[in-house]
């Protein structure tokens, strides 16, 4: 047995067989690193479900294994959406067309940012269509909301409160919306009458701020619980948009309460300031 070096090859001679050496660890090389590769991706894929949810509640157990369970969780994350709820909007959208791209946009309760990210992309703020024209959304949260690109930030401001409603008109800045959406729901205090009639309050709150601030033929999608004060809030609704309704996107859950009131095409702020003259001194 011998070695022959050159600067080709590096055989090794066993008797009159030759061996290319070179070749042969090449192949042992890249099965090393099939192997390897292989069960990377595997540990990558796999869903880990905690073998241990010790000193965890049995809500959060619960909904710790739904969020391990839910595909459209494992969906935003492939697609960089901040959390689940952006495929509420886009089905919304891809059915209804409430947002165009140059539309200006009103997100209320925006944190963490998903909604915000699916606007910036249809109204075309982030700019990544060239020949379309240029949108704009303007965000607010009680939390802080990490940057998304096209869109104006107002993070830590309490959208009903007076101050955070000038501090977004100022933000604005003379433009008229066309289209508001508000996924903001309250903090639940356990009690349901009370949880239901916070969040028509917070829609009503939406609902004032859009009619002054709207285009005409501008949209309005807002989120709800069910409860008896529903179909009041339709009826008003109706008054100001051409067409209302209830609707419940996939990415809802089927055990949810939650559906989304969509009013599409505004009437405008002098069929507003009308109606309001003509109910002047009415009970």
């Amino acid at each position: 047995m011998f070695l022959c070096v050159n600067k080709v090859r590096l055989c090794l001679v066993i008797g009159n067989v030759h061996v290319n050496v070179n070749q042969l660890l090449i192949k042992m090389h890249r099965k090393s690193f099939q192997r390897s590769l292989s069960c990377s991706w595997h540990q990558l894929n796999a869903k880990q479900i905690p073998s241990n949810l010790k000193g965890k509640s049995k809500s959060s157990q619960e909904w710790l294994l739904r969020q391990l369970a839910d595909p459209y969780v494992e969906k935003a994350r492939m697609m960089n959406y901040r959390c689940r709820s952006a495929f509420k909007l886009l089905e919304i959208d891809d059915k209804y067309k409430i947002i165009s791209p140059g539309n200006i946009i009103i997100d209320c309760g925006a944190a963490p940012g998903s909604w915000t990210q699916v606007a910036a992309e249809r109204c075309n703020a982030n700019g990544k269509v060239d020949n379309k024209p240029l949108g704009a959304v303007f965000s607010i949260d009680l939390l802080h909301i990490h940057p998304v690109t096209g869109a104006t930030i107002l993070g830590g401001m309490d959208f009903t409160k007076t101050e955070s409603q000038l501090r977004l008109k100022k933000a604005l800045d003379g433009k008229r919306v066309n289209c508001v959406l508000s996924d903001m729901a309250p903090n639940a205090t356990g009690v349901k009458m009370i949880d239901q009639e916070n969040i028509i309050n917070l829609c009503y709150a939406v609902l004032k701020f859009a009619l002054a601030m709207s285009s005409t033929q501008a949209n309005l999608l807002m989120k709800v619980w069910d409860n008896a004060d529903v179909p009041k809030l339709e009826k008003d609704l109706e008054r100001f948009y051409a067409n209302v309704k209830r609707v419940k996107p996939r990415a809802s859950r089927g055990d949810s309460s939650e559906h989304f009131l969509l009013a599409r095409n505004y009437k405008g702020i002098d069929h507003v300031a009308n109606h309001f003259e003509s109910n002047r001194g009415k009970s």
